[in-house]
């Protein structure tokens, strides 16, 4: 997946992986993407391990960035807060596979941050997104 936003990794930093350092946003719309968990059209949670849930999560990001004009490519910074990092590292690859199925192998800048819980108190993932389209 190719995107018009210029991915800025410089060698001052460390190489990432699973993320880029910082994007570079080509002149267009920018859509704010309120926050995504795990839910079906009719508000219920999808229950299941942290992996099942951003799997559905970033679906929802899809949707969102589709339903305002946007593609998963136009992503420049997307947020990834969870109720526990290490239950999210122990997941990891599964994550990552959902993840690339998605967003397939763009990483926008984005940062993992540990939060004591959500709104919904069964959802374990919530991705949140800021996109700009060509």
């Amino acid at each position: 997946m190719t995107s018009s936003h210029e991915i800025r990794n410089p060698e001052t930093l460390p190489r990432p992986m699973g993320f880029s350092q910082a994007i570079v946003a080509q002149t267009g719309r920018t859509v704010y993407l309120a926050g995504q968990t795990a839910q079906r059209p009719d508000g219920s949670l999808v229950a299941g391990t942290m992996a099942e849930q951003f799997d559905v999560a970033a679906g929802n990001v899809v949707l969102a960035l589709e339903g305002a004009g946007a593609r998963p490519q136009d992503l420049v910074s997307l947020q990834i807060f969870v109720t526990d990092v290490t239950e999210y590292q122990r997941l990891s690859k599964e994550i990552g596979v959902a993840y690339r199925r998605h967003f397939g192998d763009y990483y926008p800048a984005m940062a993992l941050v540990e939060v004591r819980r959500l709104f919904d108190p069964k959802a374990t993932v919530e991705l949140m997104g800021i996109a700009v389209t060509a």
